[in-house]
């Protein structure tokens, strides 16, 4: 787990134009010609269909190289029953909001997931 965890360096996103445009000029843009593995972003709106975020999604996460993926949580819900069912310490995911999305921590399927873990429903 420790060679997995080292290997993995990128953060990778999706989500609007705006959110991707500030996570590019933050400086996790990677652009390559390696098969597979030709950027680490995605820039998604509302009119993206569930089946081209899912196969996103899974690209991602698919990565060997990928430590996180942040998704703006509007993106998420499309998508939530493969958020909510992903179990893999790598990448972890987080859902982030959007200028237009405020955050909802009773979507966030970590938030969830830490309250089960403490017993709070």
């Amino acid at each position: 787990m420790a060679l997995e965890a080292k290997n993995r360096t990128l953060l990778a996103c999706m989500g609007d134009d705006d959110t991707i445009t500030g996570m590019l000029l933050a400086g996790i843009g990677q652009v390559t010609t390696e098969e597979g593995k030709e950027t680490n972003f995605k820039i998604c709106n509302d009119d993206t269909s569930s089946d081209e975020l899912l196969k996103t999604f899974n690209s991602f996460i698919n990565r060997n190289d990928i430590a996180i993926l942040l998704i703006n949580q509007h993106l998420a819900d499309k998508i939530r029953i493969e958020i909510d069912s992903y179990s893999n310490a790598f990448p972890a995911i987080l859902e982030i909001p959007s200028k237009d999305h405020p955050y909802d921590p009773e979507k966030d399927s970590v938030l969830r997931k830490v309250r089960r873990l403490f017993g709070d429903s």
